[in-house]
């Protein structure tokens, strides 16, 4: 590859909402597995993703993937919040 991509993780996010604002869920969420999948250690990636299964109504991978975030981040006051309201 000549010019091969650089995607950096907060590029991938500001992608996946985005994409989450045009209520494109399947894209939104694509984008931000794709997070994940490049930044496995980050909290922000799996909270957008997270959002993003919420919001297309997959309430029981929207509470995985908060609870994923929040162990990687105990400090994530949004997971926290979000996973009150999912219980």
């Amino acid at each position: 590859e000549k010019y091969p991509l650089q995607v950096d993780e907060s590029l991938l996010n500001n992608l996946g909402y985005v994409l989450l604002d045009a209520n494109l869920f399947d894209d939104a969420i694509a984008a931000f597995k794709l997070n994940a999948d490049k930044y496995p250690q980050s909290s922000n990636a799996y909270d957008g993703l997270a959002e993003s299964y919420l919001k297309s109504g997959n309430k029981g991978l929207a509470k995985k993937n908060y609870e994923r975030s929040l162990e990687l981040n105990p400090k994530n006051t949004n997971a926290v919040e979000q996973l009150k309201k999912l219980k």
